[in-house]
């Protein structure tokens, strides 16, 4: 590795786990070289400023800015929210790397089924993402990562008014794969510090499961009441999402996701396990549902006051 600074894309956060603020904070706290690829310059740029990171203003569909941002960088990361225009983004993401010379591109992938039946149409895009980053010959490490816990704090206010998670999700057994967003960060800044992995590398990153039940005593424990699942219709949850100003493109792969997550068999949800990759890569397990929501107790602050009598 280097002294030339690391390009981390998605470096502001967002709404959809947030990796990219991670993974620039776990190499400010090292004192590594970060420049911070940003969609506009706001109050969360200014914070990756006091972080000292290099800020840069750009968008991952324009080359242009693509390539200048890639100049003079060693590592990078590469993140797309799930919304329109993941594989324009990745060929111009891949093509500036390769003529730059990146030596390691790690790009934040999903849980592709190693059969090729791809469950979801944005999970086919993030395995062509893997092939086009591949073909460059860039060095890519993809993070194909499970479900984010950070998923479930959308649901957190709703949650807080009306003690129910209502999602199309199955019955109060079904095992939904998951890990969390800073998690897979740290695994992001160990492989972007850290002596350069074959070009094609794939790592999978998964906290375990939690069924439905689970999820809803996980939240009753942080609440202080009880909290009761209750299964919706996917044309009600993805009105419901809809309105609420979700992308079409995560409407249609959540839509999808749930059925093909909520339709696997007993015998394949028992094959859910936790990753060694987070031992191997960080040296420590990764959260547990209870921990996660634990940390962002912030966020529920005063429901248990305010809980329906």
């Amino acid at each position: 590795m280097t002294d030339a600074p690391i390009l981390v894309t998605g470096a502001a956060g967002g709404t959809q786990g947030s990796t990219g603020l991670h993974v620039t904070r776990l190499l400010r706290e090292r004192d590594l070289p970060v420049r911070a690829f940003v969609h506009r310059f706001d109050d969360r740029s200014d914070r990756l400023r006091a972080w000292g990171a290099d800020v840069v203003e750009g968008d991952l569909l324009d080359p242009s800015s693509v390539t200048a941002a890639l100049t003079g960088v060693g590592r990078a990361y590469f993140t797309y929210p799930v919304q329109d225009g993941l594989l324009q983004a990745a060929a111009s993401f891949a093509s500036a790397a390769r003529a730059a010379g990146v030596e390691h591109v790690v790009n934040l992938s999903q849980w592709l089924q190693t059969d090729g039946a791809h469950p979801t149409p944005h999970q086919t895009r993030h395995w062509l993402v893997e092939q086009i980053f591949d073909w460059a010959q860039v060095g890519a490490v993809h993070l194909d990562a499970a479900v984010f816990y950070e998923n479930l704090l959308a649901m957190a206010q709703s949650t807080l008014e009306q003690s129910v998670i209502a999602v199309p999700w199955g019955p109060n057994t079904t095992a939904i794969p998951m890990v969390g967003a800073e998690d897979v960060a740290r695994v992001a800044a160990a492989v972007l510090t850290g002596p350069a992995l074959p070009n094609g590398t794939v790592l999978r990153l998964m906290a375990g499961s939690v069924t439905n039940a689970e999820i809803a005593d996980a939240f009753a424990e942080i609440l202080g009441r009880p909290v009761q699942y209750v299964e919706i219709t996917d044309d009600q949850w993805a009105g419901a999402a809809s309105g609420s100003g979700l992308p079409d493109v995560a409407v249609e792969h959540l839509s999808h996701l749930w059925r093909y997550l909520r339709t696997r068999p007993t015998e394949y949800q028992a094959l859910y396990h936790v990753s060694d990759t987070f031992e191997r890569f960080t040296g420590r397990a990764p959260r547990s549902l209870t921990e996660f929501l634990a940390e962002h107790a912030d966020l529920f602050a005063g429901a248990a006051a305010n809980s329906p009598t």
